[in-house]
Order: C-alpha cells, then sequence, then structure tokens
C-alpha cells in the first residue's frame, strides 16, 4: 500500500522492491496476492507475472489480474495483441465479478488499439484485434441477454435489477464493436430492443442501463426504430424529477440530434435524414418546459437543443417561448438568442407579416441594449422589405415602443428612429392592422384588429426631441436622429405644420455647437441640403474654391439654387429604395474577385467580337455586359482573318512578338506590339481605334477627316457618319488621325505619358502617368484629370477601378465630390490618385476597368469603360 501511494514506475527504489512483489504474488493467501497486483497495475511492472494469475483458481485474483493487466496495457499498449486471444477464454468465466473485469479489459484493449491504428495512419475498424473481437459479438449478446431473463439472485440483484453493471460494461463494450459495422450491429438490435423495453426505470440502476443503451443505440448503425425508441426514453428522463436525470437527458439529446455523420454539404442533417429529429418534436413541449427550470443548468442545455430543433412548422412558437425566455435569462445570454432569432427568419421564414414585426419590436424591447449592431441593421433590413402596409404599422408600434422606453434599450431607438425618419409621413394617417387568421384570436374566433390614431407632425418631432434630449443617449443614437431630422423635414414640408418645421431646424442648429465633431460635420451638412430642398443657398464667411452641391458661395443674399440642385437634394432625401440581399451579394462577389475568374473564350468566326469577356468582365461592377462592337465599313465577322494574337484568349498579356503581314493592313492592337508600318506610312490606318482589331473590308485604309474625329474616344471604334474613298497608304499629308484611346498623348512634362481614359455625357477623364520610384519599374503613380465639358456642374462625382489578379492598387479619393465647368475662372481640375504595381511588368500589360457615377442636372448617370492604352512594356 505504501509503495501504491508514495512510488512511480520511474522510481529507481521500484528496483529492489521487484523481488518483494514477486514473492507477494505467490503467496497462499489470497488477499496478500491480490494487493501485490494491484500494486503492479498502478505501478505498471512486471507484467508478465500478471498472465499467471490470470489462469488463477480463485476468483478473486483472476479479478485482480484482469483489473491490474488494463492498467498495464494503458502503460505498454505494445502488449495488446499478446493478449487477444487470452480474453476469449476468460469470457466463460462463472464469476460475474471476473466477467466484469475482462469486459473492461476488452474496451481498454479496443480502445488502445484504435489509438495505435491511427497514430500509425490504418484503418482503425480493421485491425486483427478487433476482426478477433468481433467474432465474440455473439457471444456478449447471448451474455446480455440471460442477464435480462434470469432470475432474481441476491448476489448480484440491485433494486430489482439483475448485476447492472455487468450490463453497463457489456452495453458499452457492444458500442465500440458496432461502430461502423452493420453485421455487428444487426446482430446487436434485438437485445437492445429488449434492454430498452423491458428495464425498469423507477430505480437510478434501471436508469443508468437505459441511459447507456440509448448511447450504444446512437453510436451503432442501429434500425430507424430503435433510434425513436432511443430519445423516447430520453423524453421519459426529461420528466424525471432528479436534476442530474434531466440534464444528461438534454446533454444526450443535443448530441443525439445531430448526426455524427453529416450530409454530403456537410451542413446539419434534416428531418429525413435524421429520425431522432422527427421523434424529438413529439417532446417539444416538454423540452421548452425546461427553460422555466429554476437550475440555469437545465435552462442552458434546453436552450441549445431547442436551436437543432426549429423547423418550419414550429418556428413560430419556439420564437414565441425563446422571447419569454428573454425576460429571464442572464444578460449575456440574450445577444445570443436575438441573434438565433434572426437566424430562424433568414433561413425558415417565408413572409414578414404583423405577426413577425411584433416579435421584433418585442425582442428589441427586452433585449436592445444587449441586441449587437448586426442584430439592428437586419431589423431595419426586414421592416424596409416588407409590403407598403407593414411599413405604417411598424412605425406605428415603434413610436409607441420609443414613448414608453426609458432609453435603456439602446437598439430599439435605433431601429425605432430609423424607421420614424424613413416612414414619418405614414404616421400622419390611421392605420388599422387586421392579422391573418389564427393569430391573436377572440373566443368567437374573429380576428382582433388593431388601430392607430393619426399622429400630427409635432408630436411625432416631440416624440424624437425626447430621446435625443436624454443625458443617457449615446452618440450613435443622436447621430441617426439628426439623420430622420433632416428626413422628416422633407416629408412633413407640405403638411403645413409650421411648428413642426421650426422644431426640426431649431433641433440641427442645436448640434452645429456640438461637442462631438460628427454631430457637428452632420448637422451642417443636412441643414445645406434641407435648405438646398427650399431653393435657399447656405451662406458661409469664407469664399469657396469650387461650386458646391448645395450652391455655397460667399455672397449668395437673395439667390436661389438651381432647379437640378433643388433636384439633387431631394432625391437625397427620399425614401430609401428596397435593397435586394441576394443582388447586392452577387455584386459584391463580382465586384472583388469572391466568385473565380473564368476563363476567356476563344473568338470565333462566326461570332462578332464583343467585350463581354473583357478583363474578366463578367459584370465586374453588376452592371450588364458592354454592346457588341459593331463592325468597321459594314465588313462583317466572318470577312476578317483569325489573328495569330488573340485578344480574348488573354486580356492581360503584354504580347509583343512580331505580327506577320497582314491583308489590309490590320488594325490597331492596344494590347501588343505596334504592327510593322508598310513605306513609312502612319499607323493610323482603316480604324485605329477599334480595340479587337477588325481589318476593314477594303484592302486600303482611309484616314479619317476631321469632321469624324468628333467624338475620338469612342473605343468600340464606330463608323463615321461619312465615308471618304480610300486614300493611298503612301499619303503622309492625309489628314491627322483622331487621337486613339491607347495612344499616349504628349506628355505635358518630361517622364510622364497622358493616357485617355473616356468620354461620356461631357465627362472626360484621362490618366497621368508616372514613375515615382526609379529602381522599381513595376510601380506606377496614375492622376486621373476630371474635366467637365457639359453646362452644370456634376455632383456626387464617384469612380470605381477593378485591376486583374497580377496588379495591385491603391486609390486615394478624389480630390473633390464636385466636378465644376471646365473653363470658368474659379474651376479647378479635379484629380484622383491611384498606385499601382505591376508584378508582370513585360509579360502582360497594366488594364483598368472603369466605373463612374454621378449626378448631372438632377439625373443620375452611370458609366463603365475599359482603360487599356498604356505604353507596353511600361506599364
Amino acid at each position: 500500500l505504501g509503495m501504491m501511494l508514495l512510488l512511480s514506475e520511474e522510481a529507481d527504489v521500484l528496483m529492489l522492491a521487484t523481488n518483494s512483489l514477486k514473492n507477494d504474488m505467490n503467496s497462499q493467501n489470497k488477499f496478500i496476492a491480490g494487493l501485490a497486483l494491484c500494486t503492479i497495475g498502478n505501478l505498471a511492472t512486471l507484467a508478465p507475472e500478471v498472465d499467471k494469475h490470470l489462469k488463477s483458481g480463485m476468483p478473486y485474483l483472476r479479478k485482480k489480474a484482469n483489473l491490474a493487466m488494463a492498467r498495464c496495457l494503458t502503460k505498454c499498449p505494445d502488449m495488446v495483441e499478446d493478449f487477444v486471444d487470452r480474453v476469449v477464454t476468460l469470457l466463460k468465466d462463472k464469476n460475474h465479478g471476473v466477467l466484469i473485469t475482462v469486459v473492461q479489459l476488452m474496451t481498454q484493449v479496443l480502445m488502445i488499439d484504435l489509438k495505435n491504428a491511427q497514430e500509425e495512419g490504418e484503418n482503425p475498424f480493421e485491425t486483427d484485434c478487433r476482426k478477433a473481437f468481433l467474432r465474440l459479438v455473439p457471444m456478449l449478446v447471448k451474455m446480455l441477454r440471460n442477464l435480462l431473463s434470469s432470475g432474481y439472485s441476491p448476489e448480484y440483484d440491485v433494486g430489482g435489477i439483475s448485476d447492472p453493471f455487468l450490463q453497463v460494461q457489456l452495453l458499452t463494450l457492444l458500442r465500440l464493436l458496432g461502430t461502423k459495422n452493420d453485421k455487428a450491429s444487426e446482430e446487436m438490435n434485438d437485445v437492445l430492443a429488449q434492454v430498452a423495453t423491458n428495464t425498469e426505470s423507477s430505480k437510478n440502476a434501471g436508469n443508468a442501463i437505459l441511459y447507456e443503451c440509448v448511447q450504444t443505440i446512437m453510436g451503432i448503425e442501429s434500425e430507424d426504430g430503435l433510434r425513436v425508441l432511443a430519445v423516447n426514453i430520453l423524453g421519459r428522463f426529461l420528466l424525471n424529477k432528479d436534476n442530474n436525470i434531466r440534464y444528461v437527458a438534454l446533454n444526450t439529446l443535443s448530441r443525439c440530434i445531430v448526426e455524427y455523420q453529416e450530409t454530403a454539404e456537410g451542413s446539419v442533417p434534416t428531418e429525413s435524414a435524421n429520425t431522432a429529429s422527427a421523434a424529438l418534436q413529439k417532446h417539444r413541449n416538454t423540452v421548452v418546459d425546461c427553460l422555466k427550470d429554476p437550475d440555469i443548468s437545465i435552462r442552458q442545455r434546453a436552450l441549445e437543443l431547442i436551436y437543432y430543433m426549429v423547423n418550419q412548422a414550429n418556428v413560430e412558437t419556439l420564437t414565441a417561448e425563446l422571447l419569454n425566455y428573454l425576460v429571464l435569462c442572464p444578460r449575456e445570454h440574450r445577444r445570443d438568442i436575438c441573434t438565433r432569432i434572426l437566424e430562424w427568419w433568414k433561413d425558415l421564414a417565408q413572409t414578414i407579416d404583423g405577426e413577425r414585426v411584433d416579435t421584433l419590436i418585442t425582442m428589441l424591447t427586452i433585449a436592445g441594449r444587449e441586441a449587437s449592431s448586426e442584430v439592428q441593421s437586419a431589423s431595419v433590413i426586414y421592416i424596409s422589405r416588407s409590403p407598403p402596409d407593414i411599413h405604417a404599422y411598424a412605425t406605428h408600434k415603434l413610436l409607441k415602443a420609443i414613448r414608453d422606453d426609458d432609453g435603456s434599450q439602446r437598439g430599439l431607438l435605433v431601429v425605432g428612429i430609423w424607421c420614424i425618419g424613413e416612414y414619418g409621413d405614414l404616421l400622419l394617417n390611421p392605420y388599422t392592422y387586421t392579422p391573418s387568421p389564427g393569430a391573436g384570436e377572440l373566443a368567437n374566433g374573429a380576428p382582433v384588429s388593431i388601430t392607430f390614431m393619426a399622429l400630427d407632425p409635432f408630436s411625432v418631432v416631440k416624440a424624437m426631441e425626447t430621446v435625443v434630449n436624454r443625458h443617457s443617449c449615446p452618440e450613435y443614437v443622436k447621430e441617426r436622429a439628426l439623420t430622420a431630422f433632416a428626413k422628416l423635414s422633407d416629408r412633413f414640408a407640405d403638411k403645413g405644420d409650421a411648428a413642426a418645421l421650426s422644431l426640426l431646424q431649431s433641433l440641427l442648429k442645436k448640434h452645429e455647437i456640438s461637442h462631438s465633431l460628427e454631430l457637428q460635420l452632420r448637422a451642417c451638412e443636412y441643414e445645406a441640403l434641407v435648405n438646398a430642398t427650399k431653393g435657399v443657398k447656405t451662406v458661409v464667411a469664407k469664399p469657396s474654391a469650387e461650386a458646391d452641391l448645395f450652391g455655397v458661395t460667399d455672397n449668395g443674399g437673395g439667390e436661389g439654387v438651381s432647379a437640378s440642385v433643388m433636384n439633387a437634394a431631394k432625391e437625397a432625401l427620399s425614401r430609401m429604395p428596397v435593397v435586394d440581399l441576394k443582388v447586392l451579394e452577387k455584386k459584391r462577389e463580382d465586384a472583388f474577385g469572391d466568385a473565380p475568374m473564368p476563363a476567356a473564350k476563344p473568338r470565333t468566326a462566326s461570332a462578332p467580337a464583343s467585350g463581354g469577356d473583357l478583363l474578366d468582365l463578367n459584370d465586374m461592377f453588376g452592371g450588364g455586359a458592354p454592346a457588341p462592337a459593331p463592325t468597321q465599313n459594314g465588313s462583317g465577322a466572318n470577312d476578317a482573318p483569325k489573328s495569330d494574337l488573340d485578344l480574348l484568349s488573354d486580356i492581360f498579356a503584354a504580347s509583343a512578338p512580331a505580327a506577320p503581314a497582314q491583308t489590309g493592313g490590320g488594325g490597331y492592337d492596344p494590347f501588343g506590339a505596334t504592327a510593322p508600318q508598310q513605306m513609312g506610312a502612319p499607323a493610323a490606318a482603316a480604324n485605329p481605334l477599334d480595340i479587337f482589331g477588325a481589318p476593314p473590308a477594303a484592302s486600303a485604309p482611309a484616314p479619317v477627316p476631321p469632321a469624324a474625329a468628333a467624338n475620338p474616344l469612342d473605343i468600340f471604334g464606330a463608323p463615321p457618319a461619312q465615308t471618304t474613298p480610300p486614300a493611298p497608304m503612301a499619303t503622309p499629308a492625309a489628314a491627322p488621325a483622331a487621337p486613339m484611346m491607347g495612344a499616349a498623348a504628349p506628355p505635358p512634362n518630361a517622364g510622364s505619358v497622358v493616357v485617355p481614359a473616356f468620354t461620356h455625357e461631357g465627362l472626360t477623364i484621362e490618366f497621368e502617368c508616372t514613375k515615382p520610384d526609379i529602381w522599381n519599374k513595376q510601380v506606377s503613380e496614375l492622376v486621373a484629370k476630371c474635366k467637365n465639358g457639359s453646362p452644370d456642374a456634376m455632383y456626387g462625382f464617384n469612380l470605381q477601378c477593378a485591376v486583374p489578379k497580377y496588379v495591385t492598387m491603391e486609390m486615394e479619393p478624389p480630390s473633390s465630390t464636385t466636378i465644376p465647368v471646365t473653363g470658368m475662372n474659379t474651376s479647378k481640375i479635379v484629380t484622383q490618385k491611384i498606385k499601382v504595381t505591376n508584378s508582370q511588368l513585360g509579360t502582360k500589360n497594366l488594364m483598368l476597368k472603369l466605373k463612374v457615377s454621378f449626378t448631372l442636372q438632377g439625373r443620375k448617370v452611370e458609366h463603365m469603360a475599359t482603360c487599356g492604352g498604356f505604353p507596353a512594356g511600361e506599364y
């Protein structure tokens, strides 16, 4: 006993006690020999000596030897294979104590063998040890069946059950042998059903056997009926008054409801693939009642189980139960429950009606303080995507909830303020909501209608002012309130309530002197925006260097803003359009390259060349594909010979091999090397603006007259309005060709190159390209210069740029979002810097896909173009 307590297998003193242990094991006193075996088992020494006692004539020593050998095998796993054959003979022992230890030894051998196989990279279910034990399954099944049918034996009976310890050990061993083995599982099904149905559950001994039986049924390849029976047993456990049994049942159900084998998609199996899930629905009310248990551990396990039980049929019921639980649960759990409810709605909710809005508002009223920003944003999206009549219902309900709240539920304030600002005009009309049949009915079956009275604008603004004036109101709520004030100024402008409009204006002015810089900025911008909708200029003390969206000047006395500015301001305050989440997600994937870039298809002679796949332009910015390029001079695609350099086979290649002589002079290829010129003629043959390189029908190119150069940046090479007779190619005095999109203009200063991008609706963008680092030619700096040739200024300018995968880009914001008319005395050219790094310089050219948007004369303008005319080998 002292050696067991004080020594370990590494102790040197243990070597001196070897002979003493051997003498004690050979003692005629079984208790002395048993104590020596216990010492060997704890110290894992003299394992070969234990083998002799496995065949001892005394059951006491055989039992001790089995236990000692199980401990030794844990320390020395290499000895497992030597004891497989000896275990078979021990199973025929008549002593139950010996049988229990033999089954424990077999269980230990299987677990060690499984671990060894995994470490050696073998299949753990095809080892020799396991195959030898699988032949013993009929013997183990027979042993278990004999225990069930045996009569009363006072020596082994516990609570009216024959040897529950041996039954539990046998069930554990059968579970290990039946895992991923159909034949062994089939042999066990009958005896497992017998154990599940005949075992009494009124005593703890019976509950232990039933629990182990459920574990075995769920662990082997059992029949569907057995799985349903196992779930029903656990359902009975939930009705037990003992919290320990209920906890074990909930914990086991959570593991059983999700099968160990996942579906092919890697997600949780549906009810059709998991019979346990369907059986568990019958015990749904029992699980929900566990949420009311005083024990927090029971409530938490029941909550985790409910997450797995939700489906299309019970989502409404379980959501209502979770809302009730929100009142009782700890605050740290509320955030997760709110997130789960919204995830259920995203996956299972088909429509958004008044009942769901009620649920959403109730959730925010209870747990708005703990709701995450994602929950608040999702709530806004749900309401915005609902039908128009639900907008009025939600806004009325949220205004009432905000009035009743003490300001602590900040998530409710964020959602409510947004809805009031967006749909505040709907509060001015009475509204009656009649729920669908089945929801909120009286005793006679008639649905209960909910009626809201019409409100005046002043009371709506007063309610918002009360929220903002609270000392506990956080800054982010005030920021959203300022946005709501600006929108309500537009919503209530034609309602004739001067007091409400005056209060809104004073609330905006009040925050112009706020300590928060963000609130100051928002208040000033919103006041200018509201004034612009009225046609009033905003006067500032310091003169503005350029035109502004709201007509900001230093001498705005008495002058109004233009109609286009008023329209733009009203558009900014108009109601937000409904966002389609699926379309938004697809556009984000396409724009940022989450989707793989498809390989470009080669151009065939039967189809005209098109820019649809240019620069992986399968909707890079979510727009439609570009229009196909028209043919030059009426020549069809069939007339054009196939070029040796297929532009669409590798759109980013800067191929510079010497192109063979082309019939008819060929077309200009902005992505390759300059085509060889014949007899010193200029390269401006047929149509140098045709980026697809389609040769003209005539053999000699025609010069472009000055009249045809009205739009020199037409990248699709549209034919001129007037055709001229072909001119000899050798005429050097021909009219100058129109500047090509990819051709470099004369540099304004040494070391820079100007590349035109496009011209659209009066907006002209060109890139001034320079090399900031002399030692690193891959890095280039592009300065986009924006010129406005239209009669009015352009507002809300936004330039987006996409590059191939081999190019990295750093893009700075533009110098201004307003582009004044170029040529005015006070106008400045708007610029935007882009820094690019071409990792394959010399192999592939720099390519840019551009998307620009701006507001011109009150209408939104968007345009996409491709810019690839940078000098080959340099950019």
